[in-house]
């Protein structure tokens, strides 16, 4: 075939390249890009289109803005059954931690997916990855964290390699085995971080199931030496590293995890200076949550401030999972990041694409619109990219090209 039947040429649109710097989106208006089936070949304006491109057809977008697909950052999509009765146990005054250290929480959901087969779970999950792709989501991490043992934590790593392939959407996997603590281990947290650090890291990282390893450092979870544990392994394996880290107390994960060389910290609200200074020098994304911190009704929001004095990129996800952050919506957290924890518009949108592509370790890929990175691209029916943080509740029309 001849190389020039493999290029499309997109025109008639307007740009939010996300290679603006942290004043802009990088905007380029009445412009084109050049792409082949994978990649973008040449992007400016319709003006400048080189010589050589002109005489290939072209497809008209008639005047909408182009984005990056956006990039989910941290997801807990995997999962069988849900947690309502909690939430109204919530509604009526009782705490996350509460109902955690009553036997619900995350254990509710682990007892929910060991139950289910693998084709269960993807069943289950599809629906919501369906969703995610309606709202201009093209990649997304998924991380597994629901079986807490090494068959089951596998299971869910393998449902979601399987729906990216039935979706054709990039997924991301992280191994969250250190999640909490399961039933069969209580009162052994030390002999069940042996088990994880020994035996499923090991086996998990022979079978390639997970791009990275994430922990949740935490009061009701993990301690800052357990979590160290993992993550020297992790390291050792060549497995990158990430953290659940000072959502509901301040733990110090997020200062040792950075200076590890974690490509991320997610959650965030109790950071200190000193996390958040090393996260800055490790160059480790900030992945603020505000689903999580609506839905869960907190008050004390992500240090956005120390993180911008600092220069910490910051990324948004929807933290989609059944009990504290049940969204599926990129656009609903855009707006709640400018709403609840005070970012502008140009670095919420920086979070769902180029920031998010960051703490994925695939900054050079995806998350851009530029020569050389992957040409997944979104339409939208806007007046300009702010309008993406704008609205609440419902999506602007949006077309994948």
């Amino acid at each position: 075939m001849d190389l020039d039947q493999k290029l499309q040429v997109l025109t008639n649109c307007h740009l939010a390249t996300m290679r603006g710097g942290a004043a802009g989106f990088g905007k380029v208006k009445n412009a084109t890009i050049v792409r082949d089936n994978a990649n973008i070949i040449w992007v400016g304006c319709a003006k400048e289109l080189p010589q050589q491109y002109q005489n290939l057809s072209q497809t008209d977008l008639e005047q909408r803005w182009v984005l990056p697909a956006f990039v989910d950052c941290h997801t807990h999509l995997i999962y069988a059954g849900n947690r309502i009765a909690e939430f109204e146990q919530r509604l009526n005054g009782a705490s996350y931690e509460q109902i955690a250290k009553a036997g619900g929480g995350i254990i509710s959901t682990v007892k929910a997916t060991r139950s289910a087969t693998e084709s269960e779970l993807i069943t289950q999950s599809l629906p919501r990855l369906q969703q995610m792709q309606q709202f201009g989501t093209g990649t997304i991490e998924i991380k597994s964290g629901y079986g807490l043992t090494i068959e089951d934590e596998i299971k869910m790593l393998r449902a979601a390699r399987d729906l990216g392939r039935i979706e054709g959407v990039r997924v991301s996997t992280s191994l969250l085995g250190a999640h909490a603590l399961p039933p069969e281990f209580i009162g052994q947290s030390d002999a069940y971080i042996d088990m994880v650090v020994e035996e499923m890291l090991p086996k998990i990282a022979v079978l390639g199931l997970a791009d990275a390893v994430d922990v949740f450092c935490e009061n009701i979870a993990f301690s800052l030496e357990q979590t160290k544990r993992v993550f020297e392994k992790s390291v050792t394996l060549g497995l990158p590293i990430r953290l659940h880290g000072e959502q509901l107390s301040n733990s110090h994960g997020c200062q040792m995890a950075a200076e590890m060389g974690a490509l991320s910290c997610d959650h965030l609200e109790y950071l200190d200076e000193a996390g958040a200074k090393a996260m800055a020098d490790a160059g480790t994304v900030a992945v603020l949550l505000p689903g999580a911190f609506y839905f869960l009704k907190e008050t004390k929001t992500p240090p956005v401030n120390l993180l911008r004095k600092h220069g910490v990129a910051m990324a948004i996800a929807t933290d989609c999972n059944p009990g504290s952050s049940p969204t599926t919506s990129l656009p609903l957290m855009l707006s709640m990041a400018v709403t609840f924890f005070g970012l502008t518009p140009d670095e919420a949108l920086a979070g769902v694409t180029r920031n998010a592509a960051k703490a994925l370790g695939l900054g050079q890929q995806i998350g851009q619109i530029a020569p050389g990175f992957t040409a997944d691209l979104v339409a939208w029916d806007i007046n300009s990219p702010a309008e993406l943080c704008y609205g609440f509740g419902a999506c602007p029309l949006n077309e994948r090209v």
